[in-house]
């Protein structure tokens, strides 16, 4: 079965002249809920782009979140704070987890967690490149395939995500049509396998 990343990018509160730490501390504090296309690129080791992917991804905090990957594949990725549904449509699979401790030093738990970031994660301002004013995120349990998270924001904007894990691969999200604190319906944050499908797990 395909690898499933989670994360999240999104708009934050309008903080005037502030670092990146401020940003992300000001979205977790007022957005509630989002919504949003995106884009994701994966690179190994050498820089050598292994796998590129696009669709849409909401979430509704804590815990809950949506991601509907429509190219190249049809993939879906549901969380309803409790358990966690990754279906493949290509393989007609079905894996369900209890979300549990499971989201701790993820990029789901960085935005779409509590409020709790620093209890999971360090934090520091990375500078300005390429135009974005960036963020560094190193989570504190080493229970995560994930070394290293950098997020960059134009103005009040994260626009884009690097997702750095022990493997060198490099995930990079990029963030469109964004829609902040919308109001979604529960229903979306709950997942039925479809009939006939190989349910694996809990």
């Amino acid at each position: 079965m395909r690898i499933f990343v989670l994360f999240f990018a999104l708009v934050v509160a309008n903080v005037s002249h502030a670092g990146g730490v401020e940003r992300l501390k000001a979205f977790v504090a007022g957005a509630k809920t989002a919504e949003a296309d995106f884009t994701q690129t994966v690179a190994d080791r050498s820089g050598r782009v292994t796998q590129q992917a696009s669709g849409k991804m909401m979430f509704a905090r804590p815990g809950k979140f949506r991601w509907d990957y429509v190219a190249p594949y049809a993939q879906v990725i549901v969380s309803d704070g409790v358990k966690l549904w990754l279906y493949d449509a290509d393989l007609d699979q079905v894996t369900v987890k209890l979300l549990g401790d499971a989201m701790a030093g993820t990029p789901a738990a960085l935005l779409a967690g509590d409020n709790a970031i620093e209890k999971y994660f360090s934090l520091k301002n990375a500078g300005e490149a390429n135009g974005l004013e960036w963020l560094e995120a190193t989570p504190k349990s080493r229970d995560t395939t994930f070394e290293r998270i950098r997020m960059g924001f134009k103005g009040d904007v994260l626009a884009q995500m690097e997702l750095l894990d022990f493997f060198g691969q490099r995930t990079t999200l990029k963030l469109t049509r964004f829609s902040r604190n919308p109001v979604i319906a529960p229903a979306r944050f709950t997942f039925t396998p479809p009939k006939g499908a190989d349910v694996i797990g809990d």
